[in-house]
Order: structure tokens, then C-alpha cells, then sequence
């Protein structure tokens, strides 16, 4: 088990100590995967295909969605296209692993943890809980109890009952608390984010990750965290804090790329999706273990004082960068 943060000394530890110890299992978080891209195309002696990684033969993904753009970097860079990548999909509540491709006989596609892992009966639904048709967003649930789920919350039985199977469902579905949506053809699943981070702009309902994957998509960006914030006109607009592989820019220079990306995302899902607000900074606030903490980004997005719990902050500086 790997204690520390991934950037020190270098960007090179992983892969040194992957390298060093011989490590054949590697299991990390999409936000550290992007930042280590970056890292790579910022110093290339800090890239692991600088190191001898060949005896990795499974890779794992956890904590959030990966989008495609960095699952390729993943398997082409790190496991040297021969790697399985496990992108799983769990929570504490869970324990253990609900939907992942099985090593070796899921097929895999970038940014879809592909199917449930057997005996588990997960599905998509509507506010209502009524399940949806392939190819629909909606909201990930478990139709039926599995080994290790949580069964209570300790002293506060009402609110697990409110948070895990609410009345909307008539308390017989688990409600993960992300959206999701099944390939048309195959049935696979990808994650569009927290049901808490879709943004309602003009009447259009978009999740926070399709947003922030456009944004990366765009060969500048090296990773990109996208929030909501009240709009007098809109209801909600968007606000991206983005991290380019090069230098932050400045002046006319940030002017310059902030109407590029909002192009860039008008062109990858429509113009309704461009963000309102861009910010560039050289990281976004991060736990110890890699999770962007979006709740610190929605309050920078509001122009509020930040107030909350920083002590998990890896980088607490970065707040002043990206208050804008």
C-alpha cells in the first residue's frame, strides 16, 4: 500500500517503485492518472515508459469515472498494451466491487466499467424508479441485497432508510447516488458523475463528467473539474477550473484559450455546454489520495469564503490561484 502523493520527489515515483519492486497489480484514481500525464508531457524523464514496467499485468482504476482520453494513456503508456485495466466501480457503502470488467474476459472500453459482477443486479431508473432503456440516463440502483452492503447507519436508522432507499423508490431500490447510462448495443455501463453534480442550464440537464471529458479531450488539457454556480439568466452556469499540460497561461494569452476550449466543447456537445466561467490553475484542490474536492471548487465557483474542512487538502495554496 502506497502512502505519500505520486508528484514527490518526482513524478517518476510510481513507476520507480513499480520498477524497484517488481509490482504486477496497480490500483489508482483517474485524477492521479491525469496529473501524471501532464507530468509526462511536461518532463519526459518522468514518464513510465522511462522505466521497466514489464512486470505489471493487471491495472486498476477507482474513485470517480476515467474518461477515455486518459484510460488510453493508461493502457498504452502504463501497461504497455497488454494490461487489463479494471475500472470499478464500488463504494464504502458496498464493500466491494459492483460493476467491473473481469480481467482477461470483458472486453473493455475506455471510460465503461463495463458489466456487474456476478450476482449483482444493478439497473438504470427514472425519479420514479422505473427502469430505463439502454441508451437513457438516469440513476444507478441495485434491484436486490448482495454480500458486504451496508446495513445501517450507526444511532440513525431514519436517514440510512432516506439516503439508501428512499420512499421515491418505495424503499425496495439502493440508490448509489450516481447517474448512469447503458451502451445501446451492449448493455454496458458508464458513469456520468454524482446525481448532485448535474447541472440544470437553461432547462437542459448535462452531468458534470460529459463536460469535464470534452474539456480533456482537447490535446491543452490536462485535467479539467467542472461545477455549477447560480445565474440569474441561465438558473445555473457552468464553471470549469482546468490544468493545461503547458505553462498556466496569463492576459491575453488565458483570453485566447478560454474562448478555445469553450469552443471546443460547443463543437464536442453542443453550445449549451459551454462554461460560462474558465479558470486556469497549475492543480485543483485534491485529498491525499488523489479525489478532486469539488465542494471547495462550487464554493471558489459562488465567490464564497471558504469555510469547510481543508485539513484532507494536499495543496491548500491552489485556492488562492483559482478563486479568479
Amino acid at each position: 500500500v502506497f502512502e505519500g502523493i505520486p508528484t514527490y520527489p518526482d513524478a517518476g515515483r510510481f513507476w520507480k517503485m513499480i520498477h524497484d519492486h517488481k509490482v504486477n497489480i496497480f490500483y489508482t484514481a483517474p485524477t492521479a492518472i491525469r496529473s501524471l500525464v501532464k507530468a509526462a508531457d511536461v518532463n519526459p524523464a518522468v514518464a513510465p515508459t522511462q522505466y521497466d514496467l514489464s512486470s505489471l499485468r493487471l491495472l486498476g482504476t477507482v474513485g470517480e469515472p476515467i474518461n477515455p482520453a486518459a484510460w488510453q494513456w493508461y493502457y498504452d503508456s502504463v501497461g504497455g498494451g497488454r494490461c487489463p485495466i479494471v475500472d470499478t466501480f464500488w463504494q464504502t457503502e458496498t464493500g466491494g466491487h459492483m460493476i467491473t470488467p473481469l480481467p482477461g474476459v470483458t472486453p473493455m472500453v475506455p471510460g465503461s466499467c463495463t458489466l456487474p459482477f456476478p450476482g449483482i443486479q444493478a439497473a438504470v431508473v427514472d425519479e420514479t424508479g422505473t427502469e430505463l432503456d439502454w441508451g437513457k440516463g438516469g440513476l444507478l440502483v441495485v434491484k436486490r441485497p448482495w454480500p458486504a452492503m451496508i446495513r445501517n447507519i450507526w444511532g440513525d436508522p431514519e436517514r440510512f432508510k432516506k439516503s439508501y432507499y428512499p420512499d421515491d423508490f418505495n424503499g425496495k431500490l439502493y440508490l448509489a447516488g450516481d447517474g448512469s447510462i447503458r451502451d445501446v448495443n451492449t448493455g454496458y455501463f458508464t458513469i456520468t458523475g454524482r446525481i448532485d453534480d448535474v447541472l440544470n442550464v437553461s432547462g437542459h440537464r448535462m452531468g458534470t463528467m460529459e463536460i469535464e471529458s470534452a474539456l480533456v479531450s482537447h490535446p491543452m488539457v490536462a485535467e479539467a473539474a467542472v461545477v455549477g454556480r447560480p445565474d440569474d439568466l441561465t438558473g445555473e452556469a457552468i464553471c470549469a477550473f482546468v490544468v493545461l499540460k503547458g505553462a498556466r497561461p496569463t492576459g491575453d494569452a488565458a483570453k485566447k484559450m478560454i474562448k478555445e476550449l469553450q469552443d471546443h466543447v460547443g463543437r464536442e456537445i453542443g453550445p449549451i455546454a459551454k462554461p460560462k466561467d474558465l479558470r486556469f490553475g497549475e492543480n485543483l484542490p485534491k485529498t491525499r489520495s488523489g479525489k478532486i474536492m469539488r465542494r471547495l471548487l462550487r464554493s471558489l465557483a459562488k465567490g464564497e469564503t471558504v469555510a469547510q474542512d481543508t485539513s484532507t487538502l494536499e495543496n491548500p495554496a491552489i485556492l488562492d490561484q483559482l478563486r479568479g
